[in-house]
């Protein structure tokens, strides 16, 4: 690998819009973290016309994962939740090039996880959990078993991204060694539902209640980011000026379930508008928060 890294670094040295480059090598083959090839190499350049372009080669034999992408975009891997490998890329791989030292104040502030990125990735996961656990128990009510099973599972894999990001801990690939040390309780829901001996249903049913009382309990924390924002102004907000907001608009977020969770629990009100084209019959839906 070494020939090849040095291959990479005599080529892209040459490239003045290049930021940074980091190497991360497969530490098993076909494992997924890279995608199953052999080495990654993560290329962030201003030069980037796609939000991101990827490369297969094959060089003395080994096969190489090439991705460029701009800075705006690894921003957005890391908060956004569209890139689940993208920590792990950061904070183990091997930084070959690094104009003005990027990378390594990315790296540093991944490890120290400030408050605002956390802020960020605790509203995105809570947003999924929400998803996830209604759709479980929507599946529940249809009677299709294993689809509420599958469902309620993702919602506790949300559950525990969530407390680990509240311990100020990123979430890895491996969440739940991670959550044995973090936080037993959820650990052991996450065995109840996958090896305890009673029914699929009333497994499924018995993880449903935890969730349910979770979703209310760590709704206001999980979206101060929102409300926040929300309160930012007097004047409400439609889902299209929550979206462009620009701590909002690179996350993976399902704004518009979560607002009417939010109006349902009271934290925020809907407001009723007269849209810009005057259709008195088809008012605009806004949203201001309650309590900011």
């Amino acid at each position: 690998m070494k020939h090849i890294k040095e291959h990479f670094i005599k080529q892209f040295e040459q490239d003045n819009r290049l930021v940074s480059v980091a190497a991360i090598e497969n530490p098993y083959r076909y494992n997924p973290l890279i995608d199953g090839l052999d080495l990654l190499l993560l290329v962030v350049s201003r030069s980037v016309e796609e939000a991101v372009e990827t490369e297969h080669l094959m060089i003395e034999g080994e096969r190489v994962l090439i991705k460029i992408a701009s800075p705006s975009t690894l921003e957005q891997w890391m908060t956004g939740g569209r890139n689940r490998s993208i920590i792990l890329w950061l904070v183990r791989g091997e930084i070959l090039l690094d104009r003005d030292n990027y990378l390594f104040q990315i790296r540093d502030r991944l490890l120290k996880f400030p408050g605002a990125m956390r802020e960020q990735k605790q509203l995105v996961e809570f947003a999924a959990f929400i998803r996830t656990y209604l759709q479980a128990k929507q599946d529940l009510k249809d009677h299709n078993l294993l689809d509420a099973y599958s469902s309620i599972l993702t919602a506790l894999h949300h559950w525990a991204h969530i407390a680990l990001i509240e311990e100020g801990v990123h979430p890895e690939l491996t969440v739940w060694r991670q959550m044995r040390r973090f936080h037993p309780g959820i650990y052991k829901l996450y065995e109840e539902l996958t090896i305890s001996p009673e029914t699929l249903e009333q497994r499924v049913q018995l993880v449903l209640l935890a969730c349910e009382f979770s979703v209310m309990s760590k709704m206001k924390s999980s979206c101060e980011l929102l409300f926040a924002i929300m309160g930012s102004r007097e004047e409400p907000w439609s889902v299209m000026d929550l979206q462009r907001h620009p701590l909002l608009s690179g996350l993976l977020l399902d704004l518009s379930l979560l607002l009417q969770k939010l109006v349902n629990r009271g934290y925020i009100a809907e407001v009723a508008v007269l849209p810009p084209s005057g259709d008195t019959e088809a008012l605009e839906l806004k949203y201001r928060c309650e309590f900011v």
